[in-house]
């Protein structure tokens, strides 16, 4: 049983919290957040508290600019690193307070899942996000030197950042997330720390919590934590492994034990919704022009459109648990992505699956990065986009994704991204001055 409006004002009350924030994000995943001191919480536990949406990046023009947040009662936290200040997630609504507001990606999530109940099934989500921790530089600037020459699983002192991620850890659980384990990740500098799966709503809700902690916890080291998809080139770039199981009746969906695998017909559809789909979805799960940095051969990270129960090359993993720790693991997105939008599309992807009845491909335990041009077009293997210009394309040409989003995210989102494009299309960079400058 969640939290009550009486619940909220007494642990307040009893822990003299002063100061209140109240969050929400942008359609591009960024957190926001309105203070409001102890003598407003009673307004805003009655949906009462107002701000400017126009100011917010794909939110609404000035002329409609007054937006009420809604508090999720269940998402007060006190925040460990702050003395007498805690926060709640919002669900964003219109000037009349009553509509829910259709470019809130809470919402959209939120409409996905009610489509999701409505055909019986509860959504769970387990993200895997990592990330860099790198140096500061005299003025506090961040660099992209780590200071460590740890690899994976490595220990300190070659794992300069243990510290920090054992703070992290902790205050993480102080807010109430359940740590399954932490560690050093491949490249040097980079961390990985994973927390249990949970239904998807809560646990994209982690998602943006997890990521501000870590952030915070960082600087509190002298140090800055990057979800940057690639930011050193050479070495592996950060994913966010997204692993998701449907749950009907009390039963996991996926599992049939009489089956091929263990793998049950809804989890074949569910499979074969998200590979229909997934060309269009990576706009949204690799959401940056540096996100295609980080998808191609040769660091972990996969590129080619395929499916198996084992091979970690492929797009899309079935881990090896069966019974009610059957799931599959979507292994493209990144932790740049806004987490209501990606496990909306793969949700509402897999549910197109279903509901259409489409066969998966079969499954290849072949090493997909090992094969030649010719091999993948035999085994009928396609490629993600290349470049964020590509997944934009993709994103256009799928109907799904406009009735998935709604007309304003997905307008918006469009907007944003090929603005994005564009100002690095026009961008002269560094490895351009390398190359051509003395050359030409």
């Amino acid at each position: 049983m969640g939290y009550t409006k009486e619940d909220v004002l007494r642990i307040a009350k009893e822990k003299d919290v002063q100061f209140i924030r109240l969050q929400f994000t942008d359609i591009f995943g960024q957190l926001k957040n309105v203070a409001i001191t102890q003598s407003q919480l009673e307004k805003a536990l009655d949906n009462k508290c107002m701000f400017d949406g126009s100011s917010i990046e794909g939110y609404v023009r000035i002329n409609e600019s007054d937006m009420y947040l809604r508090p999720d009662y269940d998402s007060f936290v006190i925040l460990p690193w702050k003395d007498r200040v805690a926060r709640m997630i919002c669900d964003v609504y219109c000037a009349d307070g009553k509509t829910p507001f259709l470019g809130d990606p809470r919402n959209v999530l939120k409409k996905v899942i009610k489509e999701a109940a409505d055909m019986g099934y509860t959504f769970n989500v387990g993200p895997e996000c990592e990330f860099f921790l790198f140096q500061l530089d005299e003025e506090g600037n961040p660099t992209t030197k780590t200071g460590d020459v740890a690899g994976y699983f490595d220990m300190g002192p070659s794992d300069q950042g243990e510290q920090c991620r054992r703070d992290i850890c902790l205050a993480l659980e102080e807010m109430g997330f359940e740590i399954e384990a932490s560690h050093h990740e491949v490249a040097q500098g980079q961390h990985e720390i994973d927390f249990r799966f949970d239904e998807a709503l809560k646990t994209a809700d982690n998602v943006v919590t997890f990521k501000h902690v870590v952030k915070t916890y960082a600087r509190r080291h002298g140090l800055h934590a990057t979800f940057m998809p690639k930011p050193v080139y050479g070495i592996n770039g950060s994913g966010m492994h997204t692993n998701m199981s449907l749950m009907k009746d009390g039963k996991n969906a996926f599992y049939d034990p009489d089956a091929e695998l263990g793998l049950s017909e809804t989890a074949m559809h569910f499979i074969a919704g998200v590979l229909k789909h997934v060309k269009a979805i990576t706009a949204v799960a690799n959401p940056l022009v540096n996100s295609y940095k980080r998808l191609v051969p040769g660091y972990e990270a996969p590129v080619y459109i395929a499916w198996s129960a084992s091979n970690r090359s492929s797009l899309i993993r079935v881990p090896a648990a069966r019974g009610m720790g059957t799931r599959i693991e979507l292994r493209s997105p990144d932790p740049s992505c806004n987490p209501y939008l990606e496990m909306a599309l793969c949700l509402a992807a897999g549910l197109d699956g279903i509901k259409q009845n489409l066969a998966a491909p079969a499954g290849t335990n072949k090493n997909i990065f090992a094969m030649s041009s010719k091999e993948l077009e035999a085994e009928g293997i396609d490629s993600l986009p290349g470049s964020l210009e590509e997944a934009m394309v993709e994103f256009q040409k799928d109907p799904f994704i406009k009735e998935t989003l709604g007309e304003h995210v997905y307008e918006k989102y469009l907007e944003g991204k090929l603005r994005e494009w564009r100002h690095y299309r026009n961008k002269v960079t560094g490895w351009e001055i390398d190359n051509y400058l003395c050359k030409y």
